[in-house]
C-alpha cells in the first residue's frame, strides 16, 4: 500500500503559506488513491515556483526551459505513451512564455495532463505581472498598474476544443484532489487551472478574496455542452466557478498516429540494416 512517504522528495523551499504546499499534498494524495507508483509517471516542469514542484516529489522528473515544459512532455509521451505524463507549471510559464505550446498541445489532444499553479503573478522573479494579473495591479514592473486585459485560460482552452478543462482552488485540498484524479483518469489532453494564492507578492487575490467569490458548479451542470461551458468560463467578478467546466471524448494524438497506435516507440527494436542502408545512400 502506497503512503505519503513513498512520494517524499526534498523539503519544499516555498514561502510559508504558499498555495503550492496544498497542491503538492493534493497531488500526492491523488497518486496514492490511484495507486500510481513513482516509477509509473513523470512530472515535467519549466521555470518558476511551480517549476520547483518535481524537486519536492519522488518520481521521474524533467526540468525544461522557461515555457517549454509542454513540448518536453510531448516528446516523452510520444516515446512511451504507456507512461503517465504530467506537466506542472505556472501562469507565467504556461500562459506567457509557453502559450504557443499550450495551443498546439490542445489541438493535438495528446494524452498529457497540465496542472497550472495560477497565482496571477511571477513569484520566482519577485512579483512582476503575469498574463492572468488583473487590470490595475501595481507591480515592480507595472508601477502605474497593469493595462492589459488578463488572459482567460478556461475560455481559451474550451474555444480550442480541449477535451478536459477544469478549475480548482489550492484552499480546498479535498476537492482539488478529486479534480486531479479526474484529470489523470481522462483519456486525452487535460488542463487543470489551479487558483493558487501567492502570499508574498499578490496582495489582491488572497485566500480570503477567493473564498468570497468561488463556488462549485451545480451537480446538474452538463460539461459536455460547449456553449454552456463557454458561458461558464466567462464568469469571474460575481462568482468564480470551480470543477470540470468542459469535457469531451475523442481520439488522442496517439490514436491517430499509425506508428504510435502499434505500441510505444521505446519498446520497438531498432532495425540496424535500414539505418546502414540509409547511411550508404548518403
Amino acid at each position: 500500500m502506497l503512503t505519503f512517504e513513498d512520494f517524499k522528495g526534498r523539503d519544499p523551499a516555498w514561502c510559508p503559506g504558499c498555495g503550492n504546499f496544498a497542491i503538492r499534498k493534493a497531488f500526492i494524495e491523488a497518486m496514492i488513491e490511484l495507486q500510481l507508483e513513482p516509477h509509473q509517471f513523470v512530472v515535467v516542469s519549466g521555470i518558476g515556483q511551480a517549476g520547483k514542484f518535481p524537486h519536492y516529489i519522488r518520481c521521474h522528473t524533467f526540468n525544461g526551459l522557461h515555457g517549454r515544459a509542454i513540448p518536453v512532455a510531448t516528446g516523452i509521451k510520444l516515446a512511451n505513451h504507456k507512461l503517465k505524463v504530467f506537466v506542472v507549471t505556472g501562469d507565467g510559464d504556461c500562459y506567457g512564455e509557453g502559450g504557443n505550446h499550450l495551443i498546439h498541445a490542445i489541438r493535438r489532444n495528446i494524452d498529457i495532463k497540465v496542472f497550472v499553479h495560477n497565482n496571477q503573478i511571477y513569484g520566482l522573479t519577485k512579483g512582476q505581472a503575469s498574463p492572468t494579473s488583473v487590470v490595475g495591479m501595481v507591480t515592480k514592473t507595472q508601477p502605474f498598474g497593469v493595462i492589459s486585459e488578463p488572459l482567460n485560460p478556461i475560455s481559451l482552452a474550451i474555444g480550442l476544443g480541449a477535451s478536459f478543462v477544469a478549475r480548482g482552488f489550492a484552499g480546498d485540498i479535498e476537492e482539488l484532489r478529486k479534480l486531479i484524479k479526474e484529470a489523470v483518469m481522462h483519456r486525452g489532453f487535460a488542463l487543470l487551472d489551479i487558483l493558487q494564492p501567492c502570499v508574498t507578492f499578490n496582495k489582491i487575490n488572497t485566500y480570503e478574496w477567493y473564498k468570497q467569490r468561488i463556488y462549485y458548479i451545480e451537480k446538474d451542470y452538463d460539461p459536455t455542452n460547449r456553449e454552456l461551458a463557454i458561458k461558464k468560463s466567462l464568469e469571474w467578478e460575481d462568482g468564480i466557478p470551480l470543477g470540470i467546466i468542459y469535457l469531451k471524448q475523442g481520439p488522442t494524438f496517439e490514436d491517430r498516429n499509425p506508428i504510435l497506435s502499434k505500441g510505444p516507440i521505446v519498446e520497438k527494436k531498432p532495425k540496424i540494416e535500414k539505418v546502414k542502408n540509409l547511411i550508404a545512400i548518403l
